[in-house]
């Protein structure tokens, strides 16, 4: 099986990363079943990476029906220590444009019913979560988004909604006004999933509508976000390639130890399949 060091989670509209070379198809089954697609190993500017696309190619998959364990898992277990995950998202500001880029440092949690841990039936771990995004990779993203040329915004409040349907105008004005910046549907449980994984995990947000508060503004419709989130690919790709090649081996992070003391179950009493189930994640601090 090849080995990967950055993943590459492509959203809406990114099904293919252009330039890779080396490449292998690699198909996993996962102890939470299969990811969305077969995943693609190859070389991007000289850095081994693996790229997933979220909804299946041809976008098969909702996202309240993309199996985020398994995909986090099976990046985890070719190696990955570094995630890029694209997302489209709506904007509830006025200076964060349609077009424009986002690299977020917070999140809001409003889904319901997706799983959003690999721990359970018998094994308990809380992780550290106040600052969601790995600081050092999402710096990363964003000054190489500003030497393509993108017009990005760094920081702000990402609130995942569950979709699949938009927002109505009144919860897209309730979100705007506890000050989130941008809307989604696909951060979450990614974040989360990546943290119990131990790996570095960052957002390039790809800002393709004004939500539904903007009253100026037809409402939210598919193909004008389709067609925006073109543009971004495109701004998306040139800052994968780039940041491929300039993050550091090791980051600067605590995304790498984020299981170390968040296991709370006594060790002899994690069942015995759990343990051989969660090995890969928790395999050096519960023999």
């Amino acid at each position: 099986m090849p080995k990967a060091k950055v993943g590459v989670i492509g959203g809406t509209g990114l099904y293919d990363i252009e330039g890779l070379t080396d490449i292998e198809e690699v198909d996993i089954t996962t102890p939470f079943g299969k990811p969305s697609d077969t995943i693609i190993a190859g070389k991007l500017e000289r850095v081994e990476i693996a790229f997933l696309p979220r909804h299946g190619r041809g976008h098969r998959l909702s996202p309240a029906e993309v199996p985020s364990r398994a995909n986090i898992y099976a990046l985890k277990s070719l190696g990955v220590e570094q995630i890029i995950s694209i997302n489209s998202a709506g904007s509830f500001k006025q200076e964060i444009k349609p077009g424009d880029l986002l690299i977020p440092d917070q999140l809001v949690d409003r889904t319901r019913g997706r799983i959003n841990t690999f721990f359970g039936e018998g094994i308990v771990a809380h992780i550290p979560f106040a600052e969601p995004f790995c600081p050092a990779l999402s710096q990363v993203l964003y000054q190489e988004a500003r030497e393509v040329g993108a017009s990005v915004h760094y920081g702000g409040t990402f609130v995942v909604m569950e979709g699949p349907a938009f927002s109505t105008r009144a919860e897209s004005r309730l979100y705007r006004s506890w000050g989130v910046d941008i809307i989604g549907m696909t951060a979450l449980p990614e974040a989360k999933l990546s943290r119990e994984a131990e790996i570095c995990y960052a957002i390039i947000g790809c800002v393709t509508d004004y939500d539904s508060w903007h009253e100026r503004n037809e409402p939210v419709a598919v193909d004008v976000i389709l067609n925006t989130m073109c543009q971004n690919v495109d701004a998306a790709k040139k800052i994968i390639k780039l940041a491929v090649g300039r993050m550091s081996d090791k980051c600067d992070c605590e995304c790498a130890t984020a299981l170390r003391g968040a296991i709370v179950t006594a060790p002899e009493l994690i069942p015995a399949e759990q343990k051989k189930k969660l090995n890969l994640l928790i395999g050096k601090y519960i023999s």
